[in-house]
């Protein structure tokens, strides 16, 4: 079999200068928070290596996070196919199907053993007969394809922690992927769908650094997934006043007030939506009017309404933070309506003219 070209010379075949890959190498620094210094190390390193098989597994999904991806900009999902990946299975993406799209599973198993990215959306059903694609269990299927993999990624809720698929009374018994797989490296990349940054971020990540990004104790990216998106959402400062919408069409939703009191979940959901947001950087649900649903967290759908509050003083920085927040809002409430009570006793006692 012909030796794979290396991805630096598939690049300059393509007429993509040194400094436009640069520029790229710097971009994903600055997406990853790896310091800008390392650019140079990065495209060094991604000159000399193949493009890596990429096999993407779908089981219970709607399709979703593949629509995701295919609105990521940084890299563009033309880019991340054509230039730094070889996507070589994907159930919705590929031209070949049946047989054909089969063979080329397998082909990729074998001449990359060990050395291939399996990415997987979806919930496993542990129940065999109720999904099955070439008539192989989605089960099956997956401890087949994960065997050779070199790491994994998990990609939305479904496969990072089963997802809706596995909410009550979960007929499938579905499950995620870590509760299958034990024995190779996987990232959680929730959300339902995820960031299409996030999925590509950490594909560039592991490309650049031939390394996993530094994960939380969910197994999630820090870099996307380190903070909560209340502390970061443009509302906050509502928040911290005691300044909140009480219905979606009030005076205070009008006004862009805090969307707490709806049941927005940000408070305790961990995703750089805040910050990276969707559709390149437009917007995202808080900013177009709908509270967080807290997706990207375990077992989300069985926690209770979307429009139930989640208990004050239990999130972010810490209960005695948030808690004194609150304690300063009413304080500040308090101070005002004293203020004005003297304003009008002092107001009264003037002597008049």
């Amino acid at each position: 079999m012909a030796k794979e070209p290396t991805l630096g010379a598939l690049l300059r075949s393509q007429g993509i200068s040194r400094r436009a890959f640069l520029q790229f190498c710097s971009a994903t620094a600055s997406m990853m928070a790896i310091p800008a210094g390392m650019a140079p190390a990065m495209a060094r390193a991604l000159e000399q290596t193949s493009r890596p098989s990429v096999i993407w597994m779908s089981f219970q999904e709607c399709t979703g996070c593949t629509e995701a991806l295919l609105r990521s900009h940084a890299p563009s999902i033309e880019a991340l196919i054509f230039d730094f990946i070889s996507l070589d299975y994907h159930h919705t993406l590929q031209a070949a199907s049946g047989h054909a799209a089969e063979r080329a599973r397998e082909e990729a198993m074998h001449e990359h053993s060990g050395e291939y990215l399996l990415l997987v959306d979806g919930s496993i059903p542990t129940v065999k007969a109720y999904s099955t694609i070439a008539g192989i269990s989605n089960l099956d299927l997956l401890l087949e394809t994960a065997a050779g993999a070199a790491a994994i990624l998990a990609v939305g809720t479904c496969a990072a922690y089963g997802g809706l698929p596995k909410a009550e009374p979960n007929p499938t018994q579905a499950v995620s992927v870590e509760e299958l797989i034990t024995d190779k490296p996987i990232v959680n990349i929730p959300g339902c769908p995820p960031l299409p940054l996030a999925i590509t971020g950490v594909v560039a990540h592991y490309l650049t650094m031939g390394a996993l990004p530094e994960l939380d104790h969910l197994g999630r990216p820090l870099s996307f997934f380190g903070e909560n998106i209340h502390d970061r959402c443009y509302r906050r400062p509502f928040y911290d006043r005691g300044l909140f919408a009480e219905t979606f069409d009030d005076e205070g939703a009008r006004k862009g007030w805090c969307l707490y009191k709806l049941g927005c979940k940000a408070p305790e959901t961990y995703n750089a939506c805040a910050h990276v947001k969707w559709n390149q950087g437009v917007s995202f649900p808080i900013q177009s009017g709908h509270g967080c649903i807290g997706c990207s967290e375990p077992n989300f759908w069985d926690k209770g309404g979307i429009y139930d509050s989640v208990p004050m003083g239990q999130f972010g920085a810490g209960p005695k933070i948030a808690v004194a927040a609150s304690v300063g809002a009413a304080a500040g409430a308090g101070a005002a309506v004293l203020s004005r009570k003297k304003k009008h006793k002092t107001e009264a006692e003037l002597p008049e003219d």
